[in-house]
């Protein structure tokens, strides 16, 4: 199975990594529109599996993808085995998770600056991300492996490019965009649900 090999960081100075950014790739902006779904008593996550129907609007077009992340074989990155595919139509597919018996668990917007880059001999996507609900900039850096035993080295690549663009190691976090997104709808909303349209 495909091991998506990622780091994520906050980013302290984003005009310089934007700086960085584009003396190596173009800029590709894009918004996601992600929603997570779940099993109705929460076990799916709970499990460290995800399952999002996500659109990708950009100036070019817009994509609906449908992914599946096994739980973390890394306990540090958090990189996850990744199975995704591109569907026609997202209302059938969310009719379907809905038909195996799965329920939104958070839907949120992600705004997205994608550059795709190359380092030793790796193909890299570096995305720099803001969230409404979540105060502050983030960026996270991927690349795809073939199995575990690649994961390693993999993600040792994926630290040197963030260091060449200035980011710290200490400046690295497994936060979940999920869990921040629920945990500010919950403080700005106390007796209300986060948002599941």
């Amino acid at each position: 199975m495909p091991i998506e090999a990622e780091l994520k960081a906050r980013v302290r100075d984003e005009a310089a990594l934007l700086s960085a950014l584009d003396q190596l790739a173009p800029a590709a902006p894009a918004t996601y529109r992600d929603h997570y779904f779940d099993s109705p008593d929460g076990a799916f996550a709970a499990s460290g599996q995800e399952l999002r129907l996500r659109t990708v609007q950009s100036p070019e077009e817009t994509r609906h993808l449908l992914t599946y992340k096994a739980p973390a074989v890394d306990r540090e990155s958090g990189s996850k085995p990744e199975h995704e595919t591109q569907v026609a139509d997202p209302r059938a597919a969310e009719a379907i998770l809905r038909g195996l018996g799965y329920r939104t668990q958070i839907a949120f917007t992600k705004h997205c600056r994608n550059y795709r880059l190359r380092s030793e001999g790796r193909d890299m996507l570096a995305t720099v991300v803001t969230v409404p609900e979540i105060d502050g900039t983030f960026i996270e850096l991927e690349t795809i492996v073939p199995s575990e035993a690649d994961l390693t080295p993999a993600l040792k690549t994926v630290r040197a490019v963030l260091r060449d663009l200035g980011i710290a190691e200490q400046d690295l976090t497994d936060e979940l965009y999920t869990a921040a997104v629920a945990a500010a709808t919950a403080s700005h909303d106390p007796g209300d649900r986060p948002a599941t349209t």
